[in-house]
């Protein structure tokens, strides 16, 4: 039987190369996205492949769009196997450059999008008594650096919603993986919105030298829910990174990151200075 996936942001970045991932092993993909340009690019390269997509205009922040997804896809195709919750967005700034609106922003898209993701499908999944839940976080929610506070929160509360429903919903043979990459090479920073231009070009460096794709990280992705694994670092240096954190006492974890971290933390000095 083929697998049937929904995939939040898949017109572009992780999103597609997530959809291309299952497609080249026949799956049924359903795009939610904003972008219906780029979904309709994602539509043929899903085709090229050896898959079967549909396209649909999906805002994460409008829970009717996710419910109308749900009811269509359990009509259609009589249920969905795996629900990625992908659609993202990115921040960057210090304390005193970050609104409180690009908080609410973020908070809308990041978490609950995510949150109205889960919330549209677990009665789909508890009806046909499976489903699973692939949650796109970022390795910023489990290592914290400076001027990205209102990304790291975000991502944070993600990793926490994840594991509680990978508990709460196992009674319902539901599954729940979370992904937690760093930098890759992907288009996140068309979105982002900062008031830091020198952290923004310093996150783009950091994304156009990255080591790893997005189609690799889809690929660990695979493998990881076949695996029903739980967490996903993708990046080799991230495992050591997250094993460090957990494993070193904490007021020497935090004097470790607060001498490392100065650089980067001088561009918001600099920038708020002018």
């Amino acid at each position: 039987m083929k697998k049937r996936i929904f995939v939040t942001g898949g017109a572009s970045g992780l999103g597609r190369e997530i959809a291309l991932r299952w497609a080249r092993e026949g799956a049924l993909i359903c795009i939610g996205d904003l972008n219906d340009a780029r979904g309709q690019e994602t539509l043929a390269l899903i085709s090229a492949v050896g898959g079967e997509g549909i396209y649909r205009h999906c805002d994460v922040t409008k829970m009717r769009d996710l419910q109308a997804v749900a009811e269509e896809l359990q009509h259609t195709w009589g249920g969905v196997d795996i629900v990625f919750n992908n659609a993202g967005v990115a921040t960057a700034g210090a304390l005193a450059s970050e609104p409180i609106e690009q908080w609410q922003w973020v908070l809308d898209i990041n978490l609950l999008g995510i949150v109205r993701g889960c919330q549209a499908f677990a009665p789909v999944f508890k009806a046909q008594g499976k489903g699973y839940f692939v949650n796109t976080a970022s390795m910023a929610g489990l290592v914290h650096p400076p001027m990205m506070g209102s990304y790291n929160a975000v991502k944070a509360a993600v990793v926490a919603f994840s594991e509680t429903l990978r508990i709460e919903l196992a009674s319902n043979n539901i599954g729940v993986t979370v992904v937690c990459p760093s930098f890759f090479r992907t288009n996140l920073t068309e979105s982002m919105r900062s008031n830091s231009p020198a952290a923004v070009q310093k996150i783009e460096r950091l994304f156009e030298k990255a080591p790893i794709t997005a189609a690799e990280i889809a690929d660990r992705i695979y493998r990881a829910v076949e695996r029903n694994q739980y967490l996903v670092l993708p990046h080799s240096g991230d495992r050591k990174a997250y094993w460090f954190k957990r494993l070193m006492p904490v007021g020497s974890y935090l004097k470790f990151m607060t001498k490392k971290t100065r650089g980067f933390r001088q561009l918001g000095s600099s920038q708020q200075a002018k």
